[in-house]
């Protein structure tokens, strides 16, 4: 199944979805951010589904985009762009906005719009062995298209540092500004997703589908109306000369221009 992105498996009344590019660790590209949102409206539709667990094959959880992808994307339009992020865009709120509670079970590498998808889930619960990042500006780029739910996840203050720096941090600092509820030893991640999902069950499903619409609905902006804003700002900068520098530049495994050292 090494070329199957993505292994959707239905356990009951939870839905799974697991990224399955192991040797990649789980960075996602087009196919994967269309075949996850398949998966995600389909599990969401299941009337017997009580919840949804995203989760990563392999040593990483995601390290965010594909090299491959982002060779692609370097060189194409800003239009090009521009619909690529709004597909991503579309993953994130689709994410965000299943009628269903969604569990994040994060280990390894948990980078860029792996930090994305973290903080559009509902509930997240990391083994402490995983290390996260917000490092695209060190490529040139912005985590646009992920910023409302990064934010939301963390709040402005701490999202403001982390995407300014593209620093690591750990899990247990993860847990501490938000972004994960709760880190156990890595060999107690799944344990603790079972925890959570039988606390899960013992609640109404049309409370919880009512409580997330309504979490959404009292946002000061939900996230939903900054779709166009978010993908317009990461298509602008991915075409421009920093952006494509930045992204030539981790490709060609060099420093870029500005960091000032080759």
């Amino acid at each position: 199944m090494d070329d199957i992105p993505l292994i959707t498996r239905v356990d009951g009344s939870v839905g799974r979805l697991r990224l399955n590019r192991p040797d990649r660790h789980n960075a996602f590209d087009d196919r994967l951010i269309d075949d996850l949102t398949a998966g995600i409206r389909r599990l969401g539709g299941l009337a017997d589904i009580r919840a949804i667990v995203l989760e990563g094959a392999g040593p990483s959880f995601s390290a965010g985009a594909d090299l491959g992808w982002m060779r692609r994307l370097a060189s194409a339009s800003e239009s090009e762009n521009l619909a690529d992020a709004q597909a991503l865009a579309g993953l994130m709120e689709g994410l965000a906005t299943v009628p269903k509670p969604t569990i994040a079970a994060v280990h390894g590498n948990v980078f860029g719009g792996g930090v994305g998808l973290v903080a559009a889930c509902d509930i997240a619960i990391a083994a402490d062995d995983a290390w996260f990042a917000l490092s695209e500006v060190r490529l040139g780029l912005i985590p646009a298209v992920i910023s409302p739910y990064v934010v939301r996840a963390v709040g402005a203050r701490a999202a403001r540092r982390l995407m300014l720096t593209g620093e690591r941090f750990s899990a247990l600092e993860a847990q501490r500004i938000g972004l994960v509820h709760d880190v156990v030893p890595g060999h107690l991640l799944e344990p603790a997703v079972r925890t959570l999902l039988d606390r899960l069950a013992d609640g109404g499903p049309q409370a919880q589908a009512a409580v997330k619409a309504l979490l959404d609905d009292i946002e000061a902006r939900p996230a939903s109306a900054s779709i166009d804003l978010t993908a317009g700002r990461i298509a602008a900068i991915r075409a421009s000369a920093e952006g494509q520098e930045g992204v030539q530049a981790f490709l060609e495994k060099r420093r870029p221009a500005w960091s000032g050292g080759s």
